[in-house]
């Protein structure tokens, strides 16, 4: 039993609800802010933002007024939101550099995505190579080819959370100029739709992720 590890999935799992309860609350403000000023608010909205928009609106009426004031609470709400958000993250990264770990060396891998795999992933040698590794991620790719059509989709088993890390891994190492999104390229102009070239670009990740891992 590790309590390092066991308190490291307690702060990924926090962390989690936390950025859940971000997203509810954004939704919400959206509403609000929708109705008080139609066709000005957006959807990724930030706290700066969102009091920017408030800041202009002045309604008369009583229902308006209400709304303005529980726009106002939700913005206070998000505000307090992102502070834990931004020290749960702190935290985790402290957490993960004590263990030593060189997770955050790969590319799209920061302190969310990198605690999530060490807590759940615990002692990689339970996994006998990188292809049991991968289908315990489920980047491992299944058959999907009918007839002449050879193809491959992702697999839906597999450690859930840790998957949609790596997905996040691929998205981030896409948007930048990184190997990755060089590879994700290739990939593209080999023929490959974008979700199999996502599906080939996380099995990369998955495969770095376990070499790191056991180094």
């Amino acid at each position: 039993y590790d309590v390092e590890l066991e308190t490291l999935r307690m702060l990924a799992d926090r962390r989690e609800e936390l950025t859940r309860h971000r997203v509810q609350t954004i939704n919400r403000l959206h509403r609000l802010l929708a109705e008080l000023t139609p066709g000005r608010s957006k959807k990724d909205l930030t706290a700066l933002q969102a009091k920017a928009i408030l800041a202009g609106v002045r309604p008369r009426d009583l229902a308006g007024k209400t709304r303005r004031r529980l726009a106002v609470e939700l913005l206070a709400e998000l505000v307090a939101v992102d502070k834990k958000i931004k020290a749960s993250t702190k935290e985790l990264k402290v957490m993960v550099q004590a263990r030593g770990s060189r997770l955050m060396d790969l590319p799209g891998v920061g302190p969310v995505v990198a605690a999530r795999i060490l807590a759940d992933v615990g002692d990689v040698a339970r996994f006998a190579d990188r292809n049991r590794f991968a289908s315990w991620t489920g980047t491992a790719p299944l058959d999907a080819s009918s007839g002449e059509q050879i193809r491959h989709r992702l697999s839906r088993a597999g450690n859930r959370k840790v998957n949609h890390m790596l997905h996040i891994a691929a998205a981030s190492q896409i948007r930048c100029d990184t190997p990755g999104r060089a590879y994700y390229g290739r990939k593209r102009t080999a023929g490959k739709t974008k979700l199999e070239a996502m599906r080939c670009l996380k099995r990369r990740i998955s495969d770095a992720v376990y070499r790191q891992l056991l180094a």
